[in-house]
C-alpha cells in the first residue's frame, strides 16, 4: 500500500510544483509518445538483451511482492521454529536413523507435513534435509557444516535477488538512455534550424523531456522498485538463515530447546515471538 501513496506522491509533487511554477504541459504531452517510445523501449530491450528467460519471467512474477512484502510472515517463524524443534529433538533423542525417513522423503513425513506453506518451499525443505542428512553422514564438525550451509545460502541469495539487479541496472542506464533521446531531439532541431524562434523552443523543449524522462524514470521508480525488491530479498533470507542458526546450534550439543531459542533471536523484531509464544507452540506440535 505504502508503495502506491509514494507513486502518487512522487508524480504529485513532481508535477504539481511543475504546475505551481507556471509550467505548461503542452510541450511534454506531445513529445511524451514518442520519448516514451524511445526510452522505454530501449530499456525494455537492453533488459531483454541482458538477462536470462528465467530472470525476466522472475522479474515480472516477483511484481507483486513490491507491496505484500516477504511471504514469511510471524506464524511462518513460529512453525519453523518448531518444525526445527521437532528434527532436532528428535535426532537427539531417537538419533540418526529414526530422522532418516523424514529427510529422504519429506512430503510423506508426519513432521514436515504439519508445517503445508514450509514444505512448498523447495529450498527450505532441501536446505534442511540436506544440513541433517550430512549429519547423519557423520558431518559433525559445526564449523564445516555452518560454512557449507552459509554457501548455499548465498548462492541462492544470489540467483533470488536477480530481478532487484537485472531492475536496478536498468535504473542506471535510464539517464543515459534519456540523453540519447534528447540528442536525437537536437538533432532534429537542427534540421529545422531556420525556423522561427517559436517552432525552435519548443522543438529543443520536446528534445529536454527526454533527459526529464529518462532521469525522473531512473531515480522516481525503477530504482526505488529494485530497491524494494532486494529489500524484500534480504527479509525473506532471513527464514533460511534462522534454518542454519538452529542446525549448527544444535551441532554444538545444545539441547533443541535452546537451538530454537538462539533461532528465535535472530528472527526480525516484527515477527518475533515471545519466549511464551515459541514455548507454547512447541509444547502443542504433534506428537510422533
Amino acid at each position: 500500500m505504502f508503495q502506491i501513496v509514494g507513486i502518487i506522491v512522487v508524480f504529485a509533487m513532481v508535477f504539481g510544483g511543475f504546475t505551481l511554477a507556471g509550467g505548461k504541459f503542452d510541450i511534454i504531452i506531445q513529445a511524451l509518445p514518442f520519448e516514451l517510445m524511445m526510452i522505454g523501449g530501449a530499456a525494455t530491450g537492453a533488459f531483454l538483451i541482458g538477462n536470462s528467460l528465467k530472470t525476466i519471467t522472475k522479474t515480472l512474477g516477483d511484481f507483486g511482492k513490491l507491496i505484500s512484502g516477504s511471504k514469511w510472515k510471524q506464524q511462518d517463524y513460529v512453525d519453523l521454529l518448531t518444525l526445527l524443534f521437532q528434527l532436532t529433538k528428535t535426532m537427539k533423542t531417537k538419533g540418526v536413523i529414526a530422522l532418516e525417513s523424514h529427510i529422504e522423503k519429506p512430503h510423506e513425513s508426519s513432521i514436515f507435513s504439519a508445517y503445508p506453506r514450509i514444505l512448498k518451499d523447495h529450498f527450505a525443505v532441501d536446505f534442511i534435509c540436506d544440513t541433517l542428512r550430512m549429519m547423519t553422514m557423520n558431518l559433525e564438525d559445526p564449523h564445516q557444516v555452518e560454512d557449507a550451509m552459509e554457501q548455499q545460502l548465498e548462492k541462492h541469495h544470489h540467483e533470488a535477488a536477480g530481478p532487484a539487479h537485472a531492475l536496478q541496472t536498468m535504473a542506471d542506464g535510464l539517464p543515459a538512455l534519456g540523453i540519447v533521446a534528447a540528442v536525437l531531439g537536437i538533432i532534429k532541431t537542427m534540421g529545422a534550424i531556420d525556423s522561427p524562434p517559436t517552432v525552435l523552443g519548443k522543438k529543443i523543449g520536446g528534445a529536454l523531456v527526454g533527459t526529464f524522462l529518462g532521469v525522473f524514470l531512473a531515480y522516481g521508480l525503477v530504482g526505488p522498485i529494485a530497491a524494494r525488491l532486494n529489500q524484500v530479498y534480504e527479509e525473506e533470507g532471513v527464514f533460511y538463515k534462522i534454518i542454519q542458526a538452529v542446525l549448527v546450534a544444535h551441532l554444538h550439543g545444545n539441547a533443541a530447546q535452546i537451538s530454537v531459542e538462539i533461532g528465535r533471536g535472530n528472527v526480525p523484531s516484527a515477527f518475533q515471538p515471545s519466549f511464551s509464544e515459541l514455548e507454547d507452540a512447541v509444547s502443542n506440535a504433534p506428537t510422533l
